[in-house]
């Protein structure tokens, strides 16, 4: 069988054939579980006051980016094959302007009380939430680039909680 280098153990993923499977979690107790994922979008800075005032062809970027980061959360079990559909209680999308990066900053925090974790919700938020801004950002600009999409915390679950480094 497959090993996880990470802990050691077998992927949950994986039948005793080395198929695809989904996890059953069915004998996992529900707890609240969160997870905070971060996406970085890198523009010019001309581009990024454009957006901070306004001034963009498609209308409001950080809103329409923020809405599609909230519905994608609610979406991931249709877009990851394996994802559980969960009963998410809570989304929240921050993008906040970075003009040293030039760009913005996207965080995505997803909270649910159930049987596994959130991770892949989180993380399909703040992706989402990226693609959207470049979308309606690129008619300023093509070269707008989408960086460190990564997790940077969970709580809950049998893993227990993880916390990224700084400075991923």
């Amino acid at each position: 069988m497959t090993k996880n280098s990470e802990n050691s153990s077998t992927l949950s993923h994986l039948d005793a054939q080395g198929q695809a499977q989904m996890v059953d979690v069915s004998a996992k107790s529900a707890t609240i579980r969160q997870a905070t994922a971060i996406a970085r979008v890198r523009m010019k800075p001309e581009t990024l006051l454009a957006i901070e005032s306004g001034n963009s062809p498609k209308g409001d970027v950080l809103g329409t980016a923020r809405i599609a980061g909230i519905m994608a959360a609610k979406q991931t079990s249709n877009l990851i094959p394996l994802c559980h559909p969960l009963p998410i209680q809570k989304v929240e999308v921050n993008i906040i302007a970075v003009p040293e990066l030039p760009g913005f900053e996207i965080q995505a925090t997803v909270k649910i009380k159930a049987e596994t974790g959130v991770e892949m919700e989180a993380l399909t938020a703040a992706s989402i939430a990226a693609l959207t801004l470049y979308d309606m950002a690129k008619a300023l600009e093509k070269s707008i680039t989408i960086e460190q999409i990564c997790l940077l915390s969970k709580t809950g679950g049998k893993s227990g909680d993880y916390q990224q480094s700084p400075n991923p």
